[in-house]
């Protein structure tokens, strides 16, 4: 009969509270002389020689560090964000429009931008062939870079994107008439969730069109902002990241050859119909986010 295996006494953490902060001061201070930053290894000898700790490891001083600074980052976002942000993510409409029955008269329509470096090839790839995968050469040439104006209703797969030179108001304007006038002529109201760009807002449309003519655009659309810091919850943005890795993971020369790779990308997913199935309910909201919420002691 083996015998048994003796438990390992508990180990003592070399940092509680207080070292930690002593840490993260010196992380915070300047680096040595001939040096620009504070490395992991010049950290751990740093405190060694403070006689913060008696000795540590670099992987110590990381895992420290790292639950420093996901913590402050966490508090960060919650203060500017404030309480408000999880009232409107749950009982505003940025979380009920996303539960709404499919209608054609009434369209749910995400809508997002984002820029595309353009960079073409200095010299010709060599093509993959038997035994051999395809080669790039490193170096690149930069040709500045565009604008993606992208619509997803995710209920119906149907997505549209446009390439442009810039992101202004009056290109911002344009997106909206075109939703109006061209995608959705025969809807009777159209709810577009966007999150909080400068440029997004009742003012652009003023400043690209007569007032007339904007105000007939605000009265056909429903704009339902994301809470601040809640980007996230446009659907655009997942439409954006299944873009890039299948259409926009390699290098783009120009705005024509961009053009031509999201259309043929778009036209692809539009006829299979492809839809985004949302699971992120209000419920999963108040968990999630509880921090965001006013606590009323009882």
């Amino acid at each position: 009969m083996a015998p048994k295996k003796r438990p390992f006494p508990p180990v003592a953490p070399k940092f509680d509270g207080r070292k930690e902060a002593k840490l993260v001061a010196v992380a915070c201070s300047q680096p040595p002389k001939g040096y620009e930053r504070w490395s992991l290894r010049l950290l751990a000898d740093r405190v060694v020689e403070l006689k913060i700790v008696d000795a540590v490891s670099h992987e110590t001083i990381r895992r420290v560090l790292q639950k420093r600074v996901e913590t402050v980052a966490e508090e960060d976002v919650v203060h500017s964000a404030g309480p408000g942000c999880g009232v409107r993510l749950c009982d505003g409409k940025c979380s009920e429009v996303y539960h709404r029955p499919y209608d054609p008269k009434r369209p749910v329509v995400c809508f997002d931008e984002k820029s595309k470096q353009l960079v073409s090839e200095v010299r010709r790839p060599m093509a993959a062939k038997r035994g051999q995968a395809a080669r790039y050469d490193y170096e690149y040439e930069r040709n500045g870079t565009a604008n993606l104006f992208v619509f997803v209703e995710p209920l119906k797969g149907w997505r549209q994107v446009t390439v442009t030179s810039r992101r202004c108001k009056t290109d911002f304007a344009g997106q909206m008439r075109a939703l109006v006038d061209l995608h959705y002529r025969r809807a009777e109201k159209i709810t577009v969730v966007m999150d909080n760009l400068n440029t997004h807002t009742v003012s652009s449309l003023y400043a690209a069109f007569p007032p007339a003519e904007a105000r007939r655009l605000m009265d056909k659309l429903d704009v339902v902002h994301t809470p601040k810091h809640g980007s996230w919850l446009n659907m655009a943005e997942i439409e954006f990241s299944v873009m890039e890795k299948q259409a926009l993971n390699g290098r783009v020369p120009d705005e024509k050859a961009l053009t031509k790779q999201v259309k043929a990308w778009e036209s692809n997913r539009n006829h299979r119909s492809k839809r985004i199935n949302w699971q992120f309910t209000t419920d999963d909201a108040r968990v999630k986010l509880h921090r965001l919420y006013p606590q009323i002691e009882t």
